[in-house]
């Protein structure tokens, strides 16, 4: 952003000599960088069931009722149904037409049941899917294993009783175990989501890993505070060119030794723990300090996300739309009217360049 303040002819010249010392202390930060797209590994061929798990929650007549969420498990299973055979199903909502206090309620024990089904007896060429539209909420981290301090939760219907998901369960029970070959594909429409399956690897809109991208933001962040405008004065070019070379490494190294108080050795572990034989994929509604919205479209109640990724699959009908590019697209549609930003990660590297199909 401060290159913005640079005038006269040695804008270029400084520019040239930033982004060398940029690239030079990212690449010490991550040597891996460059290659990180080249890594990634192909999704497994389904050739197998398809089994689906919807999960719509609207907490009817508690505090924070919502009004969209059973509608969205309605249209995404009623359009999932035209495009694909799903061998095996499962509803679980609080809609009132449906009986109350039965195994499809959407309690604790009765999700954390329904999770179980989803993965049982999974196999190579098998493809799962996961819709969930509902609260989502944060709870203290108490093992410094989350980068922002929080867990992530899936709020069941009867959480203020029986307690909510916390994100190491729903990675336990839905991703740890499940064998590779199997596909995995998540939805979740609710707020504070982008980690809520514990998933290492998030991914841009270019489908490359934000690791990166996530370390230069922090650097380029702390060099702002750090105040760089010096370089608007030619007689300081010098010293500031300089001090930004410190700056950025200093950044650097600090980034490396301590990401929010954590070690690379504790991220890389947690990662590694974490990482997934299964290919799984999650479309998540927001980032985890984000809120996802509960709205009114076209005269309808519908999660913003879900109605976005409905709408998406429905434009490119027919073409070889790109996991990517499905996460460009429902960004796209939300832009400008919700302030949510969907994301995209996985359980291993997976090049999401891919088409995206269940």
């Amino acid at each position: 952003m401060f290159m913005k303040k640079l005038k006269g002819k040695y804008a270029k010249e400084v520019a040239k000599q930033v982004e060398e010392m940029t690239l030079n202390v990212l690449n010490e930060v991550n040597p891996q960088a460059k290659t990180e797209e080249a890594t990634t590994e192909s999704l497994h061929l389904i050739n197998g069931r398809r089994k689906a798990l919807f999960i719509g929650i609207n907490y009817v007549g508690q505090k924070g009722e919502l009004r969209g969420c059973v509608n969205d498990v309605v249209n995404i299973k009623e359009f999932l149904e035209q495009r694909y055979e799903l061998e095996e199903k499962m509803i679980l909502t609080d809609d009132p037409k449906t009986e109350p206090e039965t195994d499809f309620t959407p309690t604790r024990e009765n999700i954390i049941a329904a999770f179980r089904w989803l993965v049982k007896d999974a196999k190579k060429g098998d493809s799962l899917l996961l819709h969930y539209s509902g609260h989502g909420g944060r709870v203290k981290n108490t093992d410094g294993t989350e980068k922002s301090g929080y867990d992530q939760t899936v709020v069941p219907v009867d959480h203020g009783t029986a307690g909510q998901i916390i994100d190491d369960e729903v990675h336990d029970v839905l991703c740890k175990d499940l064998p590779e070959g199997v596909r995995l594909t998540a939805v979740f429409d609710c707020c504070h989501s982008e980690s809520i399956m514990d998933l290492p690897y998030i991914y841009n809109i270019n489908g490359n890993l934000e690791i990166v991208e996530s370390t230069r933001n922090e650097m380029v962040a702390k060099l702002l505070a750090g105040g760089a405008a010096v370089l608007l004065e030619r007689r300081h070019k010098k010293f500031a060119l300089l001090k930004f070379g410190k700056d950025i490494a200093g950044a650097a190294r600090e980034a490396k030794a301590s990401k929010d108080g954590r070690s690379d050795e504790a991220i890389a572990q947690h990662m590694e723990e974490n990482t997934t034989a299964a290919d799984i994929i999650m479309f998540s509604g927001c980032k985890d300090d984000q809120t996802s919205a509960d709205a009114t479209i076209q005269g309808e109640a519908t999660g913003a996300m879900s109605y976005a990724l409905i709408t998406t699959l429905k434009k490119h009908r027919g073409e070889n739309l790109s996991y990517t590019d499905l996460l460009r697209e429902m960004r796209r549609s939300l832009e400008g009217r919700f302030t949510q930003v969907p994301c995209l990660s996985a359980g291993r590297k997976l090049n999401l360049n891919q088409p995206f199909t269940i």
